[in-house]
């Protein structure tokens, strides 16, 4: 069994502390190190995965120009589209046996993007003769009227989905006798630990609103500009209404996608009210401890609000997918009231509009999370239990 490897792969780097946040917790959870197959190695071993982990990092075309031109050559003669899997997980392949292999699932399946590299990873491994596991997933109910997307997911050998709305779907379209076994447990991030950082000054703790847009939102949006407008306008609201301090909390630091940028520019514009602060990138672990010392949260990142939940903050997600809608219905029994759907945002208050509701209902929502949240925990480790027994299972074969 030693010469045998568990291997976490789609795993885009550190960067999105999101992705970060999920290795972490399933490596804690967990009674076998794994491979973590990263496509920005580096970003791993300057966070917090270092120590939990065998960090191996893809071997990347855009690093290796020519050897691009030889495989798409190569690829264009014989049809074998897994060759370019093959290229970026060389060592996986040549070098380890791999009885089991985990997709970091996230919402990967929720980008066209993504779609081919997740189908093209899971049948190169099953080539192999590993059994796949899509961990932690939420995918787009209506994805599951194309075919070819439900033919790869019934090629996994198991599936967990994150949150129900996506269980459901996967329960009625993809799991039969044949194919995958589909189980709901919560997000394994939900039981990140948190590492707490001094605050900085103008970050009182318990009386400071953390609030976190994306790029991914603004990409989103129904209407351009209207995300930025609605965070200026809730901004106002918390200075001109309320004696609540706001921090400005990122969770990707990628350059092409990058939290701050958006912040910043939030930041500029309120500054002179002595009223908002900016927090500094740093480990899942950390941003988690700024989070978790906040009255309120208002987020797009899902990883941001689920350090903000699992924190009993009460939060507001504004969300552009299923995810958002999933983990609120099952945290609270609906998404009404928790979730804005950035596609319907249509005026400039709509989002703090929603942030005064959510200010009305502030105790009983955050007794509500500090009831539920310990048993929601429990479940979430349910994700490290399925993995290691199916280890335990392949591993002596």
């Amino acid at each position: 069994m030693d010469d045998k490897k568990l291997v976490m792969y789609m795993h885009a780097g550190s960067g999105n502390h999101g992705c970060e946040a999920i290795v972490n917790s399933m490596c804690r959870m967990m009674g076998v190190r794994p491979v973590l197959v990263s496509y920005s190695g580096s970003e791993d071993l300057r966070y917090s995965l270092k120590d939990l982990c065998d960090i191996l990092s893809e071997r990347r075309f855009e690093d290796h120009r020519a050897a691009h031109l030889l495989y798409y050559a190569y690829r264009a003669v014989t049809g074998d589209r897994e060759s370019f899997i093959r290229y970026r997980y060389h060592k996986v392949f040549a070098e380890y046996q791999v009885p089991l292999a985990v997709s970091i699932g996230g919402d990967n399946y929720c980008y066209d993007t993504m779609l081919q590299d997740l189908r093209l990873a899971n049948e190169a491994f099953r080539r192999n003769g590993t059994k796949t596991v899509l961990l932690g997933c939420s995918v787009e109910p209506g994805l599951l009227d194309r075919q070819d997307i439900v033919e790869d997911l019934r090629k996994y050998h198991v599936i967990i989905a994150r949150e129900s709305i996506t269980y459901e779907a996967l329960k009625n379209r993809v799991e039969s006798e044949d194919g995958p076994l589909c189980l709901c447990c919560p997000d394994p991030a939900f039981t990140l630990p948190r590492r707490e950082l001094p605050l900085p000054e103008g970050f009182p703790d318990g009386n400071t609103v953390g609030v976190n847009i994306s790029p991914m939102i603004q990409d989103n949006e129904g209407s351009a500009g209207t995300a930025m407008e609605n965070y200026r306008t809730l901004l106002r609201y918390i200075i001109e209404h309320t004696d609540m301090q706001i921090a400005l909390i990122p969770h990707v630091v990628w350059a092409r996608n990058d939290d701050r940028r958006p912040l910043h520019a939030l930041y500029e514009e309120f500054a002179h009210t002595g009223r908002v602060v900016e927090i500094a990138d740093g480990t899942c672990e950390e941003l988690k401890g700024y989070i978790a010392r906040c009255r309120l949260f208002v987020g797009a990142r899902t990883h941001a609000t689920i350090a903000a939940y699992s924190g009993c903050v009460p939060t507001l997600t504004v969300g552009y997918s299923v995810k958002a809608q999933g983990i609120a219905q099952d945290l609270f029994g609906t998404p009404d009231g928790y979730v804005l759907p950035v596609q319907g945002l249509q005026r400039p208050d709509e989002l703090a509009k929603g942030f005064a509701q959510l200010l009305e209902r502030e105790d009983a929502v955050r007794q509500h999370l500090q009831g539920i949240m310990p048993e929601y925990c429990r479940r979430a480790l349910e994700n490290g239990k399925e993995v290691e027994r199916l280890w335990e299972e392949f591993s002596r074969r």
